[in-house]
């Protein structure tokens, strides 16, 4: 039995003279949550159409469960569940029309169809809301609404793109609940995502930036990348001040904002600190904290695409 739900090489995309996707080689296990994470315009919902069968590449090679993506797209279709950023809903059916229409979409009809709103409307609590208009509905219930229309039909791999995009946080975490459930029962997760918070859900994930895989691995073997790097964080409720003044200065490698700090780069821990209290002090910020931290995935990820765009 083929223990990969997903296997790419060398896959690739280009549009003219633009190349959207370039030569990316991934290989994701079955009951894996694989997380792909990138900025927009990364190339991201490319791969996942290619995968789905919505695009042909212009090279390489992919397999779901087996299949190829160019000569099996009919039995691809079958085994998978897709979730595109827009939801791909009818606002002028009801929740429950919803259902039941792409019940018939992917053949699932009768009284296994009846089992499976009874079953989703549990599950994914739309009880409350299976009578309203999808129009009238909130983002966040709307997303909930098609993660259930596309695992409908029980598909073995599920591919959601960008599915939290714009979703307030409670609504977040609501669905990455429902996705680590799926995940329990067997199911793949194929998920595309540029939040860096989210990536701590899944079993592996691939960095993707300008078409490119950047790293790949576990959140702990990507961390491992920056692990002997001297991080240190800096809180002050004067930030951009202390970023201007702090950004010209040559003994810091990296500097970037992160929420309402800042994170740099820096050889010495001792001699740093102290030199950028006095830095800070001579331009009257002060009250300022300072402490190593160990890097995020966020920090190993800013320092890649730097990297990459040099």
């Amino acid at each position: 039995m083929n223990e990969y739900a997903v296997r790419t090489k060398d896959l690739t995309k280009t549009f003219g003279s633009f190349t959207a996707v370039n030569k990316i080689s991934v290989e994701v296990r079955k009951g894996e949550i694989f997380g792909f994470l990138g900025p927009n315009g990364a190339g991201k919902t490319t791969t996942i159409k290619m995968l789905c069968g919505l695009l042909s590449p212009t090279s390489g090679s992919g397999t779901i469960a087996g299949y190829d993506i160019r000569g099996d797209r009919t039995d691809i279709k079958k085994i998978i569940g897709y979730m595109s950023q827009k939801f791909s809903l009818y606002n002028d059916l009801t929740v429950i029309e919803n259902i039941r229409f792409f019940g018939g979409v992917y053949g699932v009809t009768g009284g296994r169809l009846e089992n499976k709103i009874d079953e989703l409307t549990e599950i994914i609590q739309l009880d409350e809301i299976k009578n309203l208009l999808t129009a009238d509905i909130s983002l966040g219930w709307k997303q909930r609404l098609a993660l259930a229309c596309s695992i409908l039909h029980e598909p073995d791999i599920i591919f959601l793109d960008e599915p939290t995009s714009g979703v307030a946080p409670d609504a977040r975490r609501r669905f990455w609940n429902l996705i680590t459930r799926l995940a329990a029962n067997g199911v793949t997760v194929f998920v595309t995502t540029h939040y860096m918070d989210e990536a701590e859900h899944c079993d592996r994930l691939a960095f993707i930036n300008r078409g490119e895989v950047i790293a790949i691995g576990t959140t702990s073997e990507i961390k491992d990348k920056l692990s002997d790097e001297i991080i240190l964080e800096i809180e002050s409720n004067r930030l951009l001040e202390a970023l201007k003044i702090l950004e010209k200065e040559k003994f810091i490698t990296e500097i970037a904002p992160f929420g309402n700090t800042l994170h740099l780069t820096v050889e010495d821990e001792k001699s740093a600190t102290t030199t950028i209290k006095n830095i800070l002090s001579k331009s009257k910020i002060t009250g300022v904290s300072i402490k190593r931290i160990q890097p995020s995935l966020e920090d190993v990820f800013v320092k890649m695409m730097k990297g990459q765009n040099a």
